[in-house]
């Protein structure tokens, strides 16, 4: 199964402090609204990103259909269908894909510690 680039989602209080302390660790911003509460930062091949009031707990993320630099991949395995293989290891799902769609989907689980993964497919 392919799950596509990695990144961890943050859960930040405060998005420009956060922006700022990630800087000065080498990130960039690559992507995203500060004024919406949003950013994507990147540093060489590590993704994160930081949202402010829009998840609970900080987020295992992955992107089907993107390499770690967000580029489109030509083959991958579609969120539909790692959404069926979760089902068929009996893996509890917080959300679903419509398997009637075909394109951007997502998918939401919880691992054993109650961390979120989510499975975030943009094309």
């Amino acid at each position: 199964m392919k799950l596509g680039a990695f990144s961890v989602s943050l859960a930040v209080k405060d998005i420009a402090a956060s922006r700022a302390f990630y800087e000065k660790l080498g990130f960039e911003v690559v992507h995203g609204d500060e004024a919406a509460n949003w950013l994507i930062l990147r540093s060489g091949t590590t993704n994160i990103g930081l949202f402010q009031g829009m998840f609970e707990k900080n987020t295992l993320t992955f992107n089907p259909g993107w390499d770690q630099m967000a580029a489109p991949l030509e083959e991958f395995d579609d969120v539909r269908e790692i959404q069926k293989h979760l089902r068929a290891a009996d893996v509890p799902l917080i959300s679903e894909a419509d398997e009637a769609t075909s394109g951007p989907a997502s998918v939401v689980l919880m691992d054993p510690d109650g961390n979120p993964v989510l499975l975030d497919q943009h094309v």
